[in-house]
Formats: C-alpha cells, sequence, structure tokens
C-alpha cells in the first residue's frame, strides 16, 4: 500500500471534516496534479471511495431529522440514471489518450463551477446573515420555513448533477447544494445541508456502479485513499467548532481555482496572474458588499469580512 497516498487521503479528509465539502473535488484534482493518476482512475476510484462514506454523515442528519424527503427523492430521479449517463458519455468518446484528456477538462471546468458556486454562496449566506441580525434586532419574526418541492426544476438539477458527477466525481457537495439555494431560498441551512448529504448517497453509489462496470476503479488505491480519509473526516469535524471556517473556505476557494485552472492546461505563469487578480477582485468585491451592508469594511479583528 503507498503510505503517501494514505496521507493525502487524511489530509483531504481533514479538509472535508472542516468544511463539509464534498471529497471529489479535492481529492481527485490531488491524485491527478500531484501523483499523476490518470483522470478515468482517479475519478473511478474516488468515487467508490465517496460511496463508502456518503451514508454515515447522511445517517447523522436522518437522526436530527434535518432532511426534506421530498427534495431527496426529486433529486433521485434526475441524478441516478443522469450518474450512469455521464460514465457513458465518457466511454463513447472512447478509449486512451482521448478519453483521458476529456476526463481531465471536464475536471477542469467542474472545478471552476464549483468555485463559482462557492464564491455564490458565500455572498449568499453573508446578506442572509445580516439580513437575520437586523430583523432579529428589530423584532420582527423570522421568514417561515414552508418548502414545497417543485418536481420538475428539482429533478433536471439531479439530472445535470447526476451528469456532471458521473464524469468528474465533482458536484455531489458544491454543486447540487448551491442549485438548491437558489431553488429554495427559505430551506433551513441545517435542511440545506442534510438533504444535500442524503441525496448524494444514491447518487454517488450510482456513479460508482457505473464507473465499477465501464470505469477504470483500482482497489488498492481506493484502499489507501479510504484508510486515510475516515480518520482526517473525524479529525477534522472534531477540530470544526475550533478552526478559522472562513479562512479555511477562502483558502479552499483559492486552492480549487487554482486546480481547475491547471488542469484546463494554463501555464504556471498564467496560471499566478490569474490567481493574483482573482484574489484582488475577491478582497474588493468583499469589502464593497460590506459596504453595500452598512458594515465597515473591515472587521474588529483587521481581516476583510471573512
Amino acid at each position: 500500500m503507498d503510505w503517501v497516498l494514505v496521507v493525502a487521503g487524511f489530509g483531504v479528509g481533514i479538509v472535508v471534516g472542516l468544511t463539509g465539502m464534498g471529497g471529489g473535488a479535492l481529492m481527485t484534482p490531488v491524485l491527478v496534479l500531484f501523483f499523476g493518476i490518470p483522470p478515468l482512475t482517479a475519478v473511478s476510484s474516488d468515487l467508490v471511495v465517496s460511496a463508502l462514506m456518503k451514508p454515515v454523515g447522511g445517517m447523522v442528519h436522518i437522526r436530527r431529522r434535518t432532511v426534506n424527503w421530498s427534495l431527496v427523492g426529486w433529486l433521485c430521479v434526475g441524478s441516478v440514471p443522469g450518474a450512469f449517463a455521464g460514465v457513458l458519455v465518457l466511454r463513447a468518446i472512447g478509449d486512451g489518450d482521448r478519453l483521458q484528456a476529456a476526463v481531465k477538462t471536464a475536471l477542469g471546468a467542474a472545478l471552476l463551477i464549483a468555485v463559482a458556486g462557492l464564491v455564490f454562496r458565500a455572498c449568499t449566506q453573508f446578506a442572509d446573515g445580516v439580513a437575520r441580525r437586523r430583523e432579529a434586532a428589530g423584532g420582527a419574526a423570522p421568514p417561515e420555513d414552508v418548502t414545497r418541492a417543485q418536481p420538475l426544476p428539482t429533478a433536471l438539477v439531479g439530472a445535470v448533477g447526476g451528469l456532471i458527477v458521473g464524469m468528474t466525481s465533482v458536484g455531489s457537495g458544491s454543486l447540487i447544494i448551491i442549485a438548491l439555494l437558489m431553488l429554495y431560498p427559505l430551506l433551513k441551512p441545517s435542511h440545506l445541508v442534510g438533504t444535500d448529504l442524503v441525496q448524494a448517497v444514491p447518487l454517488v453509489s450510482a456513479a460508482a456502479l457505473g464507473h465499477l462496470l465501464f470505469g477504470d476503479f483500482q482497489l488498492s488505491l481506493a484502499a489507501a485513499l479510504l484508510l486515510g480519509s475516515v480518520p482526517g473526516v473525524w479529525l477534522g469535524a472534531q477540530l470544526s467548532s475550533r478552526s478559522p471556517g472562513g479562512l479555511v473556505r477562502v483558502a479552499l476557494t483559492v486552492v480549487l481555482l487554482a486546480s481547475g485552472l491547471k488542469l484546463l492546461g494554463l501555464s504556471n505563469p498564467a496560471l499566478l496572474a490569474t490567481l493574483g487578480a482573482a484574489i484582488a477582485c475577491g478582497v474588493l468585491g468583499w469589502t464593497a458588499l460590506r459596504r453595500r451592508h452598512g458594515l465597515p469594511a473591515l472587521r474588529r479583528d483587521g481581516r476583510v469580512g471573512v
């Protein structure tokens, strides 16, 4: 067994436990960019590992009753066949270098979409938090959480998310949750996370089964990742209440942006320039967002509104 992969799985597991983000967006780029694992092998093995780990988080939310089962059902109507379709699309491309290049490009594009989703979610949560604090200060009652499933849009979100997950292993915990936030803005944060985690179980399981049948699964790779990631997720979850979650998510967003651009073939100088410009725009944009809501550009601790 490759113990370096075990350590990598442990590190990624800690970040997943700290942030609650899906492991596919983190582990698959690490395998491809740092370990030279063929993209299809990385996707296949990571999906199998995720299929074994997702039920653990899902059971926690089921016990807490923070799952909207109606949304889970309609998401699965689209996501399960979508996941199989994603695997079949890869197989239709062919074999060899052409297939690996297609997976690598799709993975890079999915990571950039995930970055956009993370930025959108951060801005939305910030605005909602400010509004709730002001409503509480004024004695207003919080808006009632009445969430009725919209069958067609929800199934469509599941289908698109399933297709992306089946092709790249990215999206079950980073893309679908953003779509749910847009479709159901009144859904409580705990129910948003719980619903996303539970719907990811059949989604990732379907994608994993498709890759076991048609992909390039490697048992030794999956075993090493599983051995490291399980204790890593547990440790990250224990540390999550004590860690600066905002800073961790900012760093994670930068890492995902860099990974996505690198997978799309950007040269190192262009990558550094793009990252610098993105960070500068992010700081300016976040400062403008705080001022728009009547808050100072800097927090009392001197950090830029993180």
